[in-house]
């Protein structure tokens, strides 16, 4: 079976389930993207890992698992999503130490949390993302705010889904005021938060 290659393209927020997120995936060479749900930790993980900017005060449970297999020379090669069944997705982590390799079984959140500390690359098999992936409608900003790589997702897995981070109005703070509260915000671990004050400190400068 050939493996196809994956990148982030971003989370969203399911009002629908209580604390659920959908992580998405992008295929490299093509349009399908692949919804997979992940609980609030991994999606924090992961967006930590995702905005190289924001440092947390102590390190998270990924960030500990990086530091310990640098410290004993282990690095992750690969990610690969490799089975799906019953709506849940199966992943291995592919490991090397002293040239001998091993496969470890994880959640996939895990394992892309992983991934992106390592910057390893995120696979799966063609016949799954045929099973499962999707041609998402998006709805881009207007021509003049238009990122490639900020889509906003107009359907996911359902209708009541939608993006994280939506844009806080902070056109009334000062840089100064703004650089606080982003203090703040990553003292209390808030990332999400941190993620838009940064944004918006970004557009003035």
């Amino acid at each position: 079976m050939s493996l196809v290659r994956l990148n982030i393209k971003g989370i969203s927020y399911s009002q629908t389930q209580n604390g659920a997120y959908a992580l998405i995936l992008s295929e490299v060479d093509g349009e399908r993207k692949l919804p997979i749900v992940i609980g609030a930790f991994e999606a924090q993980s992961i967006a930590i890992a995702l905005e190289k900017e924001i440092k947390p005060p102590r390190p998270l449970t990924h960030d500990l698992f990086k530091n310990f297999a640098d410290r004993f020379d282990i690095i992750v090669k690969q990610v690969i999503i490799h089975k799906l069944v019953d709506g849940v997705f199966y992943s291995s982590v592919i490991c090397e130490r002293d040239k001998i390799e091993e496969i470890i079984d994880a959640r996939t959140s895990d394992a892309i949390a992983l991934a992106l500390r390592f910057q390893a690359p995120i696979f799966t098999y063609k016949n799954i993302l045929d099973q499962a992936g999707i041609y998402l409608k998006v709805n881009p900003k207007k021509d003049d705010e238009m990122d490639p790589e900020n889509l906003l997702v107009d359907e996911l897995v359902s209708d009541d889904v939608e993006m994280v981070g939506k844009e806080t109005s902070y056109k009334d703070l000062s840089i100064d005021e703004l650089n606080r509260m982003l203090d703040q915000a990553v003292t209390n671990e808030d990332y999400e938060l941190a993620a838009r004050i940064r944004d918006e400190i970004s557009k003035r400068g």
